[in-house]
């Protein structure tokens, strides 16, 4: 009996000696994964629900990137409200960083353009990208490219990307208001044909009328000569009969 009971231990040990250096093989690679700069971040299941740590190594030049980039970086609450934005945004804004983080994004946004921010913010899901034109309260154009992020990132986050477009709106308006006076000039050639169409129709009719009245002012002169060679003739006779 004590004999069984020795040897079932030892079975048991030598399987709990395997599973132990499997899951050592297993760490060491982890390990040597994280080390040569393989693996960006380790992804840790809690009673929280699965949280994602990130190496410093790989973070840094990610963080780097987003400072430097051209266009504003911000990272927003479904409320609008500004945990995190990079300096390019806070340049479009023109304000000091410490007034735009925490503050909600629509406070930047001009009045006409906040009803259209504020409706597409609460219609965003994880599995839709929105893109919204939308000036600033400095006149600035900004075109917002919306995600929000995956729940494992611990909460329900926007990641948002600006990009000034005020030179292209500048040049989209200036070719509305070219085209507008390109209409203006087209309606007034437009116009003047009409005009021209109607004076010409008028001379038209004016000249007709002088044909008419030329072609009856030649009728009657011609009766009249006929008349006056008839009495020239009856007088002619008159004279010879006396």
């Amino acid at each position: 009996m004590i004999k069984r009971s020795i040897a079932k231990t030892t079975k048991q040990l030598i399987i709990e000696n395997e599973e132990l250096h499997s899951r050592l093989v297993e760490k060491e690679k982890t390990l040597l994964a994280i080390q040569s700069g393989e693996v960006d971040a380790i992804v840790v299941s809690s009673a929280k629900g699965e949280q994602v740590y990130s190496i410093n190594s790989a973070e840094t030049p990610y963080r780097v990137f987003i400072e430097e980039m051209n266009e504003g970086a911000v990272t927003l609450t479904k409320e609008g409200i500004i945990l995190y934005c990079n300096q390019r945004f806070v340049e479009l804004v023109q304000k000091p960083i410490e007034c735009v983080i925490g503050s909600y994004l629509n406070r930047f946004i001009a009045l006409n353009d906040k009803s259209k921010f504020d409706y597409l913010l609460a219609q965003q899901t994880h599995n839709k990208n929105d893109v919204l034109i939308v000036s600033l309260i400095n006149s600035v154009f900004l075109k917002l490219s919306f995600h929000l992020l995956p729940p494992y990132l611990q909460g329900d986050y926007f990641i948002l990307i600006a990009t000034d477009i005020s030179e292209m709106k500048k040049k989209e308006n200036e070719l509305l208001e070219l085209h507008l006076l390109l209409k203006q000039q087209l309606d007034q050639l437009q116009d003047l044909r009409i005009d021209l169409i109607n004076a010409k129709i008028e001379a038209d009719g004016a000249k007709s009328k002088l044909k008419i009245i030329n072609n009856k002012l030649v009728k009657e002169i011609t009766q009249h000569k006929l008349v006056a060679a008839a009495l020239k003739q009856k007088l002619k006779h008159k004279k010879a009969a006396t």
